[in-house]
């Protein structure tokens, strides 16, 4: 009720010793808080914060119009709810290197587990588009660097992420994700992968923990988790699945209210109130305020 039962040091210990066990974790991207503690309830093993869903959340494209700020409000609000580790999208780092170590701390207050820096330029894209640019290797390695250095907490996890598959091949792009590591990177995101030799190529290559981008409608092949586990990877991401799930049903909801002018068709879909009110943990806070308030004071002396 109200908050985690956990401390951001139990989730971040938790998200290191699920990347140590060798299975794979799978992490949805929320859309909110409450979406983040119905990813709980089902069985998944940590969330996701994308960069292009807080955008989107906002009206934006992703193209780097947010800031750290308005990431980290919405990154506290999250790990709030939620007992599992929440891993934030961190963009470029936001600016500079020492914009992306200003990043980590802010990441760290509040309450992540982890987060990643990505080596493109700015303004960034989508990394399932064409057109990306990115940073030269030497700036993206002082990038991580200056991550390193601002840590405060050793088990917050530090993870690179390289877009230069599309960019300038998949050699290049271990060639990155390799120095990258050696700048002090916890676990690699290796971007728009093409087919599974791609993935093996990488796993062959780079000795920590490797995520999957399993992203709707992009390069990537949608690739399931025995698949996954079979190839040696740690994480299964799926950033954007529920935003997509969700604006379609909305999309499909407002059209039917506009031409029948009644919702009544749409009962069946909906989550119902007692559902909501479950999720919510109504009761524990009724049993909560009732135990604070219901009493009656002691007579005087």
């Amino acid at each position: 009720m109200l908050h985690t039962r956990t401390t951001p040091a139990e989730r971040r210990r938790a998200l290191r010793a699920g990347l140590a066990s060798g299975r794979l974790l799978r992490m949805p991207g929320a859309l909110n808080p409450l979406t983040a503690r119905l990813i709980q309830e089902t069985g998944f093993d940590a969330v996701y914060l994308s960069g292009a869903v807080l955008a989107a959340d906002l009206g934006l494209p992703d193209i780097g119009l947010t800031t750290s700020a308005e990431i980290a409000a919405r990154a506290q609000q999250t790990a709030r709810v939620t007992d599992l580790p929440v891993l934030v999208d961190a963009d470029t780092g936001f600016g500079e290197p020492m914009n992306a170590a200003r990043t980590v701390q802010l990441m760290e207050d509040a309450g992540l587990a982890g987060l990643h820096l990505e080596d493109q330029v700015n303004p960034k894209r989508c990394g399932h588009l064409d057109g990306k640019t990115v940073a030269p290797r030497a700036e993206m390695v002082r990038r991580v660097r200056a991550a390193v250095d601002a840590r405060r907490d050793p088990d917050f996890l530090l993870m690179a992420r390289t877009d230069a598959r599309s960019v300038e091949g998949l050699p290049a792009a271990i060639d990155r994700a390799r120095a990258y590591v050696d700048a002090g990177a916890d676990a690699i995101f290796p971007e728009a992968l093409a087919d599974v030799s791609e993935y093996e190529a990488f796993r062959a290559a780079v000795d920590v923990p490797l995520l999957a981008n399993l992203t709707e409608f992009g390069k990537t092949p949608l690739l399931d988790t025995a698949t996954l586990e079979n190839l040696g990877y740690n994480i299964a991401l799926y950033p954007v699945t529920l935003l997509r799930i969700a604006m379609g049903a909305v999309e499909d909801g407002l059209r039917t209210l506009a031409a029948e002018g009644t919702q009544k068709s749409l009962l069946p879909r909906m989550q119902t109130r007692s559902r909501l009110y479950e999720l919510l943990g109504y009761e524990e806070y009724a049993a909560f305020d009732s135990a604070v308030f219901d009493f009656t004071l002691p007579p005087g002396d």
